[in-house]
């Protein structure tokens, strides 16, 4: 009993010291903010003003909203689509962050975040309409945020997209600083009888291939790793470029030069090359009765790729199903309509090759 006294005393001692310590220091320090903790709301703030020029610049029919409301708006009603499916995408850039990171360049890993997410809603046939995005970090650079979200603004130009709203989180603790990361997502809109693929796909089928602005935003993990082990710095140049400025290189945005040639009615169906490259994405959107049939020499691989096969050593299989390897977006069109569809995408600015086409599986 006497013991069991003893403890009870001691404890109640020891409590009343930690009491004691704790008033002691709470009243001789000031009064503890959000902003002591990391997260700075008038920065936050700042931000939002700073930004709402680049959100404007996106406006397109539908959106006409300012930045700053609980939720973006947007009228479907004035897009004019008699029977409209919505179709939606949301994505990142992986590690690609670490590159523009490491450069300190920021304003253009953002139209890679639109691109991400666009480019997988046209592969349903359907035209983007709004965007939304979301940037944390472990606590908030003004500079830094505006111009991602300068980039994330330039995307949505490109694809005739409203950027209509994000978040901006500050997580101290989470992220290192100077780090942050990014998701994006995105609403589209198809009508019903339009909608991608078609129903129709045969063997004899024919790929066409458009070409890729460079890694886009895929395959850095090993990107990264090749260049650690090999001690490749970002300023050596491949080309005459150096190599930090090629791997930037946003993805290209492919959404206004294959909506004009999904209007025709003549593209069965089109795949986004992405992770998994070519060997995985084209399966995707094919009948399970159909295989691929590639011709991998009807197109040169570009330098850059062949600078990280050749210093990884990575096989030929390895490449084609983790990076797009030069061909960013793939279309299947009938045989009979390849010069018609290669002539409207390459009048669009881009660089068409017929890359092979559809057989039946053995």
């Amino acid at each position: 009993m006497i013991k069991i006294l003893a403890k009870e005393i001691v404890c109640k001692v020891k409590i009343y010291k930690y009491s004691y310590k704790l008033i002691n220091i709470m009243s001789k320090n000031k009064s503890i903010s959000y902003k002591d903790s990391g997260v700075d709301i008038d920065a936050g703030n700042e931000l939002v003003e700073r930004i709402k020029p680049f959100a404007r610049s996106t406006i397109r029919a539908g959106a006409d909203t300012e930045l700053g409301g609980f939720g973006g708006l947007f009228d479907l009603a004035k897009c004019n689509f008699k029977d409209p499916i919505l179709v939606s995408a949301t994505d990142g850039v992986g590690t690609k962050l670490k590159i523009a990171q490491e450069l300190n360049i920021h304003d253009k890993i953002g139209i890679d975040l639109v691109a991400m997410c666009v480019n997988d809603l046209i592969v349903q046939g359907a035209q983007p309409l709004f965007f939304l995005d979301y940037f944390s970090s472990s606590s908030l650079s003004i500079d830094q945020a505006s111009d991602v979200v300068k980039g994330i603004a330039a995307g949505c130009k490109m694809a005739n997209c409203a950027l209509i709203g994000g978040e901006t989180a500050e997580m101290p603790g989470i992220y290192q600083k100077g780090d942050y990361d990014l998701a994006g997502f995105c609403v589209g809109a198809v009508e019903r009888s339009e909608i991608l693929p078609q129903k129709n796909i045969k063997a004899g089928d024919v790929l066409l291939g458009i070409k890729s602005s460079g890694i886009h935003s895929n395959g850095f993990s090993l990107i990264r790793y090749i260049l650690q082990e090999n001690n490749i710095n970002l300023d050596e140049k491949i080309s005459g470029n150096k190599i930090g400025e090629l791997l930037l290189e946003p993805t290209k945005i492919y959404v206004k030069s294959c909506l004009k040639a999904i209007e025709t009615g003549k593209v069965k169906a089109l795949s986004h090359i992405t992770g998994g490259g070519i060997v995985e994405n084209i399966p995707r959107i094919l009948p399970d009765n159909l295989q691929i049939n590639i011709d991998y020499t009807s197109w040169k691989l570009p330098d850059l790729f062949q600078f990280f096969k050749d210093a990884g050593n990575v096989t030929d299989a390895e490449m084609y199903r983790t990076f797009n390897c030069g061909i960013g977006m793939v279309l299947v069109v009938d045989q009979g309509f390849v010069s018609e569809i290669k002539q409207i995408l390459q009048d669009s600015g881009e660089d068409v090759v017929t890359i092979g086409n559809l057989k039946n599986k053995n």
